[in-house]
């Protein structure tokens, strides 16, 4: 099974509201989820995230792939530089 972490939309009509979420890439994006691991509120100033950092970087060990804008998400919070660190040292 191929797993992603990718954003699942929530809010209203033009107040979007995120969670962060391991799916099957093959669900839709509002479908069937297998864990959230986060938020993102982009309309906040400034822009809101919160992560369960170890949950995140666990899937990532076990295979999942983020989006892009779930890997520029990770950049930004410096997830992707702990993964890439603890890739190095295993």
């Amino acid at each position: 099974m191929a797993v992603k972490i990718r954003l699942r939309r929530m809010g209203s009509k033009r107040n979007p509201f995120y969670r962060i979420v391991v799916a099957d890439s093959r669900s839709p994006r509002d479908g069937r989820i297998i864990e959230q691991i986060g938020t993102y509120n982009p309309v906040a100033n400034p822009t809101e995230v919160k992560l369960d950092e170890d949950k995140a970087i666990n899937w990532m060990a076990n295979g999942a792939k983020p989006s892009d804008t779930v890997r520029n998400i990770f950049s930004t919070e410096g997830i992707m530089k702990k993964f890439h660190e603890s890739k190095i040292q295993s």
